[in-house]
């Protein structure tokens, strides 16, 4: 459909009701209050402009459905959503503003209160012994892990870890950079989960990664005699205050800990699992060697 030969996009109540990720967590009491909030803001200013819900939703271009859901807080608003009601309402940016606090909460919690403590972080230690982590996949190969998960994830499901894995990949994108260390287990890199494309994408990432001048990537590889992350992954996150949160299924049962010595016994796993491992420039040699067999 085209009105002064341009291109118009009609979107309609069955395929903005049913796309996945855009529901709200009802077992999230903070995302819950933010969505009610923004629907009620958006009620009131439409009820204030002398708008029916049916003029509204013509004037912006999506189904009434949509617009019952968003104003009573059973559905968080698209970001193009709030720009265009912002227009249509005459609210000077108000409505649009709201953007940055919608964001935060399409975000499952605890994949939020995560990367908000990443957001603060100087320096970070990782180390995931079933998985590529989930700061380096790339959003199609987490897309592949993600189908595959038993029970499965629904749809809805699939689409809002995607969405929140991309956001934490911010952390790169910080000013001063933190220093981030991975060490990846060599059956990772080589088992094509999803496809044999996804794997050669997934790699050509790690080696773009790699190359950042903040981050180390090490490979441990599988002929290895000995090593010391047998007993799970790790996760050291460490603050500009000189404090440190740690994590692993082998120290209280995977609860994030700051006391001293679980922390002790963390950092002193991951370094020798790191001096175990190859070296950055061995492990970029080596991924190199994997994408040209893949």
């Amino acid at each position: 459909m085209s009105v002064n030969g341009e291109a118009v996009r009609v979107r309609t109540k069955a395929d903005q009701a049913d796309e996945p990720g855009w529901e709200v967590d009802p077992d999230d009491d903070w995302a819950l209050a933010v969505v009610a909030t923004v629907g009620r803001q958006l009620r009131l200013r439409r009820e204030a402009a002398g708008m029916r819900v049916g003029e509204f939703a013509a004037a912006v271009g999506y189904g009434e459905d949509l617009v019952y859901k968003i104003e009573t807080g059973k559905r968080i608003p698209r970001p193009e959503y709030l720009d265009t009601a912002d227009e249509v309402l005459g609210a000077g940016g108000l409505v649009a503003a709201m953007k940055e606090d919608v964001k935060k909460v399409r975000y499952p919690k605890k994949v939020r209160d995560l990367a908000q403590m990443e957001a603060r972080t100087v320096e970070l230690q990782l180390y995931d012994p079933l998985n590529i982590h989930g700061l380096l996949q790339t959003p199609d190969y987490a897309r592949g892990l993600l189908l595959m998960r038993r029970p499965a994830y629904s749809a809805e499901e699939v689409e809002r870890f995607i969405s929140a894995r991309v956001a934490r990949k911010a952390v790169f994108e910080r000013d001063p950079a933190p220093e981030l260390s991975f060490v990846l287990e060599e059956w990772t890199l080589r088992r094509p989960l999803g496809g044999r494309t996804r794997l050669r994408q997934q790699l050509e990432h790690l080696l773009e990664v790699g190359q950042l001048r903040n981050v180390e990537l090490q490979v441990m590889p599988m002929d290895r005699e000995e090593h010391a992350g047998l007993a799970g992954g790790i996760e050291v996150l460490k603050f500009e205050d000189g404090s440190t949160v740690g994590r692993s299924p082998a120290v209280a049962n995977g609860r994030p800990v700051s006391e001293p010595r679980q922390l002790r016994i963390l950092e002193l796993r991951y370094g020798i699992i790191r001096a175990q491992a190859l070296t950055p420039r061995e492990s970029a040699s080596f991924i190199e060697q994997l994408l040209g067999e893949t």
